[in-house]
């Protein structure tokens, strides 16, 4: 029992420590991908340059999730960890060797196919663009397709790392990425405008790409020029595969429909909308992402060797630390939405009109940000017993949810309407991922769950009154048309919060305080 325990606590480290890791590396990699929008919206505004440099990422990255960042990943890294957990590495590489070389041979059909049919595609994705913009997206997508390329063999290495519980140079990757398309996208941008920053995209993900070459040599790259499609391995992964190919198909089947819908709203609605997603997807990257990552090896590694009792634990584990971070962060850039957008984005030729527009989709955006948080780690605990059918069955459910709200919602609310059918889809997915899994594998301690969930949103509501409150302060007291005083009202509200929150969670004994905290100390603790 003791040696259980020991195993039990020596993964819960292991957890923390590249939750940690992978926690920094989202922050680097969100704040120059925060950089580059404030560069290409200072310089170019919200118009038909940066809806078209918004939309031209549309086929190139569904051609690469659906092969590659969503579906091999899903269907490779279980089947690969297994064969690692279980000490069959000569069979994992097998594997890994034959799915590398089909995805090459298949991504380059595919962006063959999307090279030479882009303007029938755009056609259809982007409708209510004038001649101009669509001219300028199909020239954009083309260029986006030798990125899909490359991030498809990106994304199996890091599928191959993390397997091996390898976090750093994928984490640096990502970091790397965004960063050189900032500074090419500056040096090209003068001569090319917002198509240097389609070429940054290209060179970014070559950069990415490279840093994990010396990692891969490190943990034994066997590459076999092979296609072994009889291998029990290949034939597990294209089994698990299917259901998620039709789950993602239909998910951007809905974001295809929602650009198709924001295309006839005024010019730049795209863009504001894309902004403010990544706003909010600046939680769900750092924290949920980190977490949800972090977690899948060991939740991996659990089911390979039955490991239930352990397996669940680490699933709520996930869980309740996610909503712990996200929530109050959530209720925070409500809170602070206008500031927010004012601060990091309105100068140049991005306008107050531009922050108003940014911030209204801002809002309703939010609601949904733990949903799509807590799903990252949802549907690994179902990748991780190598159940793919489960969250496409509930992906189709809410994404059609998703694509009624879109049409219902567009009229009264605009492109607010469309962020706020996002955000309802991304609950409803978590709610049913949560009773599937019940349903799957038993008793998932909801009633802790839950517990911690009140918990967490008490102490998030009196942390947002209070913000709020500095906030107002602080617009009072400052003047805001100075950058610095715009910055400090958003640090600043953001600091008394944290400080807030972490007394109100404190006070209320909330276990997820301490297993946050670990998760940040075992970055930046010193290794005796």
């Amino acid at each position: 029992m003791k040696k259980v325990n020991q195993m039990a606590e020596s993964q819960q480290k292991g957890v923390f420590k590249a939750a940690g890791l992978l926690m920094v590396a989202m922050f680097l990699s969100r704040i120059f991908g925060y950089v580059r929008d404030v560069v290409i919206y200072t310089k170019f505004g919200q118009n038909y340059l940066t809806d078209a440099y918004n939309a031209a990422f549309s086929i190139p990255d569904f051609l690469y999730y659906l092969l590659v960042g969503g579906a091999l990943s899903s269907a490779f890294i279980p089947v690969f960890s297994s064969y690692i957990a279980t000490k069959r590495e000569e069979d994992g590489w097998i594997v890994a060797s034959t799915v590398f070389n089909l995805v090459l041979i298949l991504m380059t059909i595919g962006i063959t196919i999307g090279i030479i049919f882009t303007p029938q595609l755009i056609n259809i994705l982007v409708p209510g663009f004038d001649a101009k913009g669509l001219a300028y997206t199909v020239l954009l997508t083309r260029i986006m397709f030798a990125q899909s390329f490359i991030m498809a063999l990106n994304g199996i290495s890091q599928g191959i790392l993390h397997s091996y519980k390898h976090f750093f140079s994928p984490a640096l990757g990502s970091v790397l990425y965004n960063f050189s398309i900032v500074i090419v996208g500056v040096l090209l941008s003068k001569r090319f405008s917002i198509m240097g920053f389609s070429i940054g995209v290209v060179f970014g993900a070559f950069l990415s790409l490279a840093v994990q070459i010396p990692a891969l040599i490190k943990v034994g790259l066997k590459y076999k020029p092979v296609i072994d499609l009889k291998h029990p391995g290949v034939k597990k992964i294209l089994a698990l595969i299917l259901p998620v190919l039709i789950g993602l198909s239909v998910t951007h089947v809905n974001l295809f429909i929602n650009q198709n819908l924001a295309s006839s709203l005024p010019s730049g609605m795209i863009s504001a909308m894309r902004a403010a997603q990544r706003i909010m997807q600046l939680p769900v990257g750092i924290f949920g992402v980190a977490v949800a990552v972090a977690v899948f090896p060991t939740l991996t590694g659990q089911a390979a060797n039955k490991q239930t009792k352990e397996f669940k634990d680490t699933m709520s584990l996930g869980v309740r630390t996610i909503i712990f971070i996200t929530l109050p962060s959530a209720v925070g850039i409500i809170a602070l939405r206008m500031p927010i957008v004012r601060a990091m984005f309105e100068q140049g030729q991005f306008t107050e009109a531009n922050t108003i527009a940014t911030t209204y989709a801002l809002f309703f955006y939010s609601l949904g940000l733990i949903g799509y948080s807590a799903q990252q780690v949802l549907n690994r605990v179902f990748y991780a017993i190598q159940d793919t059918k489960t969250p496409v069955i509930a992906g189709i459910i809410t994404i059609l949810v998703n694509i009624v709200l879109n049409f219902i919602l567009i009229k009264p609310l605009a492109h607010g309407g469309l962020a706020l059918a996002y955000s309802i889809a991304g609950l409803v997915n978590m709610i049913l991922l949560l009773y599937l899994l019940r349903v799957k594998i038993g008793k998932i301690d909801g009633t802790k769950m839950l517990v911690s969930f009140m918990k967490t949103l008490i102490a998030s509501l009196f942390m947002g009154l209070i913000v709020y409150l500095a906030s107002i302060f602080m617009e009072h007291s400052l003047d805001m048309s100075l950058k610095l005083n715009q910055i400090l009202q958003v640090l600043i509200s953001i600091g008394i919060g944290t400080i807030v929150y972490i007394i109100v969670a404190n006070l209320m004994k909330m276990e997820e305080a301490n297993m946050a905290s670990k998760i940040i100390m075992k970055r930046f603790k010193k290794k005796r």
